[in-house]
């Protein structure tokens, strides 16, 4: 059903100012990369929540778009208040990013350990009570780190990180965390390519047979583009979450 579903998103020619639109009486909330920063997270959250009571339909939809972890400094109480608190009335949906990967990873392979502490694992780990690698300790430091946060980590934590989904779609609109390489079915990308590439799509003006709704790639402001919109503003320093509103044909934004 799903490869049915995606069988239309082909690359053909570029569109002009192609309209896009959601399901009939349905409201989709669209949240970039939260990166750590619960206090971002419960006011977007807030404003969606007011933006639905204004104005409420049949169905409303939140899709979060990854990166839930490091960075910011409260990666563990971002996935506890997802996980334990889900707005009421919504369906939600919540999208992998490549930094929930890089951490899974670690929990398999220690030797990632590095990488990922110095791509903002660091946060993470505090934010579970491990304590940091000593940088003298030896090549097997990041194993003793792996051995503690396994055991810090909720089990229902790790059964959500686990469940993440790799896109979503809604409509003519497709939901993933980095983007989708150019001229490939959607059904046939790769995983590492959903949740890393940017210069080629970034870059890409083709009609990817649907509006690509990512983060991943941090702009001052959203980007809006014929064929794809980012929202990844990077909340962890500039302390501004963005939420895209899709209604129909129409687009609006919330932003704390």
């Amino acid at each position: 059903m799903v490869i049915a579903v995606l069988s239309r998103f082909f690359h053909r020619p570029a569109a002009t100012n192609p309209i896009h639109r959601v399901p009939a009486a349905t409201r989709v909330y669209a949240v970039g990369d939260i990166h750590g920063q619960v206090d971002l997270l419960r006011r977007i959250r807030d404003l969606i929540s007011d933006d639905v009571g204004a104005s409420p339909r049949e169905r409303n939809v939140v899709v979060y778009l990854g990166d839930y972890i490091d960075r910011g400094p409260n990666s563990r109480d971002v996935i506890e208040l997802l996980l334990k608190a889900p707005l009421a009335g919504f369906e939600e949906v919540h999208l992998k990013g490549n930094h929930e990967d890089f951490m899974l990873e670690f929990l398999d392979d220690p030797g990632v350990g590095e990488p990922w502490y110095l791509n903002g694992g660091d946060t993470t780990l505090a934010s579970y009570g491990v304590e940091h690698p000593a940088m003298m300790d030896g090549a097997d430091r990041f194993s003793t780190v792996r051995d503690q946060f396994r055991r810090k980590l909720p089990i229902e934590h790790m059964a959500f990180l686990r469940s993440l989904s790799m896109f979503h779609v809604e409509g003519d609109y497709l939901f993933v965390h980095a983007g989708i390489r150019p001229g490939r079915p959607v059904a046939d990308q790769e995983t590492r390519d959903l949740l890393w590439i940017r210069s080629e799509f970034l870059s890409s003006e083709a009609d990817h047979g649907c509006c690509v709704v990512h983060g991943h790639s941090i702009s001052p402001e959203p980007e809006i583009r014929n064929n794809r919109i980012g929202i990844d503003t990077g909340a962890y320093y500039t302390g501004r979450l963005t939420c895209l509103v899709l209604d129909g044909p129409e687009r609006r934004i919330l932003q704390t």
